[in-house]
């Protein structure tokens, strides 16, 4: 299981730079006026982890196997969106179908590139996306309400449940605040889901700043930084040009660009790692001397349901998972000599997987 980022912010912050940048591709246009994003463009980009290249190193894997996640760079949106302005409509359908929300916030000055607003201030542009969610949520859940009136009348129990999570958002998005703050009980987290509220979307701040100031950020950055930590967001800094640099480097070439200018790590690495987090997720891995490969579960999943990201028999015929921690499996030399130290585990269906565990599981066909 991979997992769906949309990339949003108001024209010209650096969305398709960025977005070009990460999938290495020139699949969306890049140009200095707004809405050159017309339809969403979806890129898939391998997560980089060094530790996948390690096991395959020690096993003698002929294949190495990323998991993958999906970018979409979403039509700019601008003030009025919720009731269709620009490309609002589409805006709004498009992020409902991703899982978390990279909100690209330009922190950079440069005169030759215009601002739809004439200012730079990225507080006030998350405020004026914040806003336009909000707003298309609020007339979303009017709507839904007032379809639902019948069915609450007769006592139907899910139209019940509903409507009582409807009011619950409705209450919070009155307040100003996003539905996300709404605090949902287990019972209800599935139907919560349904709802598909665009304020429940996770965000991750992506602060573009200037290539002089991608090490250390710079006074609109630490502003975002305190947005974010105030409502308890992430954010990442990075430079979207020098992202976009990096990506027609070969592997020698980048490391020196990136030692060069002060950074340890390209910023596709923090922006996946902070969308891990983010959206608690975490990976384990399956190694043979045929492939290494990755895969991407929800932090708490069980052995079964791991397996079944394999595939659905994996987890219908589930028998039990034989488990060795990565690094017992590096410090050892392999599943081998894990197994002789004593340090593969026989796991059953309770089984909560960890990160960086490597599975062979066995089951029923």
């Amino acid at each position: 299981m991979g997992f769906k980022m949309g990339i949003v912010g108001l024209p010209n912050v650096g969305k398709s730079t960025l977005f070009n940048a990460l999938t290495r591709t020139a699949a969306a246009q890049a140009a200095n006026f707004p809405f050159c994003t017309i339809e969403p463009n979806v890129g898939e980009v391998a997560v980089p982890d060094a530790r996948l290249d390690k096991l395959a190193e020690i096993a003698g894997s002929r294949q190495i196997i990323p998991t993958r996640m999906t970018f979409v760079d979403i039509a700019g949106l601008v003030k009025g969106a919720s009731k269709g302005e620009g490309l609002g409509n589409q805006f709004l359908a498009n992020i409902r179908e991703v899982d978390a929300i990279a909100h690209v916030l330009r922190c950079f000055e440069d005169g030759d590139v215009t601002h739809v607003e004439g200012r730079v201030d990225p507080v006030a542009d998350a405020e004026t996306i914040e806003t336009e969610l909000m707003l298309a949520d609020i007339e979303s859940i009017e709507k839904r309400m007032q379809n639902i009136v019948r069915k609450v009348r007769g006592g139907d129990k899910e139209a019940v449940q509903q409507e009582r999570l409807l009011k619950a958002a409705l209450a919070v998005l009155e307040e100003g605040k996003p539905a996300r703050t709404v605090e949902v009980d287990a019972e209800d987290a599935k139907s919560w889901k349904l709802l598909q509220l665009l304020t429940t979307k996770p965000v991750l701040y992506v602060c573009n700043v200037s290539e002089e100031e991608a090490a250390e950020g710079n006074a609109h950055s630490a502003r975002v930084a305190e947005m974010a930590a105030a409502e308890g967001n992430s954010h990442v800094i990075i430079s979207a040009q020098i992202e976009e640099e990096i990506s027609q480097l070969d592997d020698d070439e980048a490391e020196m660009f990136l030692t060069e200018m002060g950074l340890e790590e390209p910023g596709l690495d923090r922006l996946i790692r902070a969308g891990y987090e983010l959206l608690h997720l975490e990976t384990y891995f399956t190694v043979g001397p045929k492939e290494a490969r990755a895969w991407t579960i929800r932090q708490g999943t069980a052995a079964p349901q791991a397996a079944g990201v394999i595939h659905g028999d994996f987890e219908k015929g589930f028998i039990r998972a034989e488990t060795i921690a990565y690094d017992d499996f590096v410090a050892v030399g392999g599943e081998q000599a894990a197994k002789e130290a004593g340090k593969m585990r026989a796991e059953g269906k309770s089984y909560i997987v960890k990160d960086g565990d490597v599975l062979h599981f066995l089951f029923n066909t």
